[in-house]
């Protein structure tokens, strides 16, 4: 596994603008972002020669892209997926199954009004005996999951604020996030509840957009306009029994697991690591994913998060992009390729400096994790 992690490299990233693109179905807002995505890496459609698609027709992103692949999968749209997705890629590369590997990725929510909830879209395995209850969206579920961590430790709302607003901050420097304007402290704590105790700023945005990520076989990573991006280590463990139910850890013991695995394939200490970047689709599950990792203790992410830590500048940045939270709801696509953007150098303003390794970490009923490095 240590030999198969290293022989792949992300050699190309491409996104559309994000927000309200009406008149684009998913498979155009993918095959927009993967037309960016070739012409960064130097490429053309006929050097791609794998495909996975999730959240988008692989057979309209191929017609679309004149793409002729040997090797195609086709994932679910759930943001669970996306490490499983890379891992996959990259196993099919070092098997030798194919040599370039397009991930693409297309969301229109927007334009379709998706909710992510309510009675006509439930969510969780039992929905005969949750929908009475109101348990009809993920937020429901992780509302109950921040009940119980205040409960449990006393985690306080001021210091759940620190992550919205710290991404905020981030968002303000990227010329590509939806949400750009100030966030202070007052207008979280005067924002409505969505589902309490978490309130309007701590959940996701949903906008349309696209992403996609070409992988390559390392031998033939070297020859593009753009410094390769090493992939060093992935990972990823289920945990769907009861997962209707919020997990009673946090997902805490299965985010260790994937993160010492990935780690440890990496050849990488957690202390190497410069950056961070956490599936944010509501700001509470950093606190859990943060507590998962080991930066800190059971119960102890909420003091962890405050004074600047994850911040640019600060000595654990977190999602630079500005995140779920203020950058765009693209389900962990988002996440990947800004950290493939910041290992390369191209961050502008919002750049880590001297970011060598970069791990994304996503905390849902699919755990996992993935370690970038600007070297093997």
């Amino acid at each position: 596994m240590h030999s198969l992690n290293r022989a792949v490299a992300v050699v190309g990233v491409g996104a559309t603008t994000f927000g309200r693109l009406s008149g684009k179905s998913a498979e155009q807002l993918g095959a927009w972002a993967l037309d960016n995505a070739l012409a960064d890496a130097g490429l053309t459609a006929s050097d791609v020669d794998g495909l996975i698609a999730c959240r988008v027709g692989y057979e309209a992103v191929a017609a679309m892209m004149s793409l002729r692949p040997r090797w195609v999968a086709s994932l679910p749209a759930e943001g669970r997926m996306t490490g499983p997705a890379i891992q996959q890629a990259v196993a099919a590369i070092a098997t030798g199954q194919c040599h370039r590997v397009a991930l693409v990725y297309g969301n229109n929510g927007a334009t379709a009004n998706s909710t992510y909830g309510g009675f006509g879209e439930a969510y969780g395995a039992s929905t005969e005996l949750t929908l009475p209850y109101g348990m009809t969206s993920p937020g429901a579920y992780y509302a109950l999951m921040l009940q119980r961590h205040q409960y449990l430790y006393g985690t306080t709302e001021q210091q759940l604020a620190a992550i919205p607003m710290t991404f905020r901050k981030h968002a303000q420097l990227n010329p590509g996030a939806v949400m750009r304007g100030p966030l202070s402290i007052d207008d979280y704590m005067t924002s409505r509840y969505i589902v309490e105790p978490m309130r309007l700023f701590d959940y996701c945005l949903i906008n349309d957009g696209g992403v996609a990520m070409i992988l390559s076989a390392e031998d033939r990573a070297h020859d593009h306009p753009k410094p390769p991006v090493h992939i060093l280590g992935t990972a990823q463990r289920a945990q769907l029994v009861n997962s209707d139910f919020p997990p009673e850890d946090f997902w805490r013991n299965a985010i260790r697991e994937v993160s010492e695995t990935a780690l440890a394939l990496s050849g990488r200490e957690r202390s190497d690591v410069d950056a961070l970047m956490i599936y944010d689709n509501f700001s509470c599950n950093v606190l859990f994913t943060l507590e998962g990792l080991g930066y800190c203790a059971p119960g102890e992410s909420g003091d962890f998060v405050q004074n600047g830590r994850l911040e640019r500048g600060g000595p654990l940045p977190a999602n630079t992009s500005g995140g779920h939270l203020s950058e765009s709801y693209m389900q962990g696509w988002g996440l990947n390729i800004e950290a493939v953007r910041q290992l390369r150098g191209d961050g502008g303003d919002r750049q880590i400096e001297g970011a060598e390794t970069i791990q994304y970490a996503c905390a849902s009923p699919i755990v996992s994790s993935v370690i970038y490095g600007k070297d093997l």
